[in-house]
């Protein structure tokens, strides 16, 4: 594009564009430049409204990449649904490539960040998978992690018998391992390899007890300080990597009720993701070692992702034109 020039992408149009091992790729790079770093902000969210309702943003700049932007999204204020708009801009020029219907992008490029954080922490032998969450960000997990660890066996498990029964039936279909529903979350996680948890619970969703030694979880289903998926035990017993560390203290609820109820301290904190995955700080470095990303979610993942999307939907002709007035020309008569 031009610099006064990006392309409008909707839904449809990125749908397809890429595999989850691609995404998995991009998502990576955009870590390792992270951990180098690249230049990224938590999630910010105003609430308001009547009804109520919040507003959230969060950014990253990738230089190697070549781009910068992040998401802006809604949720509540009457509407009943949530609504995600992606800008996307050039890294060295600043000018805007792309605008995007965030939408369909979520649960994939969500997915790829739980998947990096998977093959940068659990054992590389990992066989058997926990599901806990039968949604469309479980699928976008499953499908991902699928691409880092040739699991033998999948195990899910959400509260209603036929969500968690119809996830099992159509992954199984879709995928190599074997994807079967069991009837409670200690049933799932027990002797798991590694468990990932994609919820909207507010309550901790198994056990610390039931982890094995030497498992990795990946919880992504909350950011919110006062709500968490995972127990003080797990995070107490864990090696705990956060995708940011500014992260933590905002809206990480797992590390700050662990630290409330006195289970761990402030230098609980091992480590960025993308620190790890650059090779800065060290990932797992013993077999029974627990491990866990708390996953948030991030403008790195955001912008590695659409600007591969993007890159793909120029060389398809996809999209549609649509021009922004430079801010020098702004007042001309």
């Amino acid at each position: 594009m031009t610099d006064d020039r990006a392309l409008f992408l909707t839904s449809d149009d990125v749908r397809g564009l890429a595999t989850p091992a691609e995404y998995v790729d991009a998502v990576r790079e955009g870590y390792r430049e992270r951990g180098e770093g690249a230049p990224a902000r938590p999630r910010t969210r105003l609430t308001g409204g009547d009804p109520p309702g919040m507003l959230t943003g969060y950014s990253a700049i990738l230089p190697e990449t070549g781009a910068m932007g992040g998401y802006m999204y809604t949720g509540g204020f009457g509407s009943g649904d949530a609504h995600f708009v992606l800008p996307l801009f050039d890294a060295e020029t600043g000018a805007p490539l792309a605008v995007f219907d965030g939408a369909s992008l979520n649960p994939f490029k969500t997915g790829a960040s739980g998947a990096v954080g998977l093959d940068a922490l659990a054992r590389e032998d990992a066989a058997e998978l926990a599901i806990v969450g039968s949604g469309a960000q479980a699928r976008g997990q499953l499908r991902a992690a699928a691409t880092v660890r040739e699991f033998d066996a999948v195990r899910v498990y959400s509260p209603t018998r036929e969500h968690r029964e119809a996830f099992a039936a159509a992954m199984d279909d879709e995928l190599d391992p074997t994807v079967r529903a069991v009837d409670s979350s200690s049933a799932a996680v027990a002797d798991a390899d590694a468990v990932v948890t994609a919820t909207t619970a507010a309550e901790p969703v198994f056990d610390g007890a039931d982890l094995a030694d030497g498992a990795h979880v990946t919880c992504m289903g909350q950011y919110h300080p006062e709500k968490r998926e995972v127990d003080a035990e797990t995070v107490a017993r864990a090696t705990y990597v956060p995708d940011l560390r500014e992260r933590v203290e905002r809206d990480a609820g797992a590390f700050l009720l662990a630290r409330a109820e006195g289970a761990v301290g402030d230098d609980h904190v091992h480590a960025e993701l993308g620190e790890v995955v650059a090779g800065v700080e060290p990932g797992r470095t013993a077999p029974d070692e627990v491990t866990l990303f708390d996953s948030g979610g991030t403008a790195i993942e955001t912008v590695a992702a659409a600007h591969m999307l993007y890159e793909r939907a120029v060389d398809a002709g996809l999209g549609r034109e649509v021009e922004f007035l430079p801010a020098s020309r702004a007042f001309e008569e």
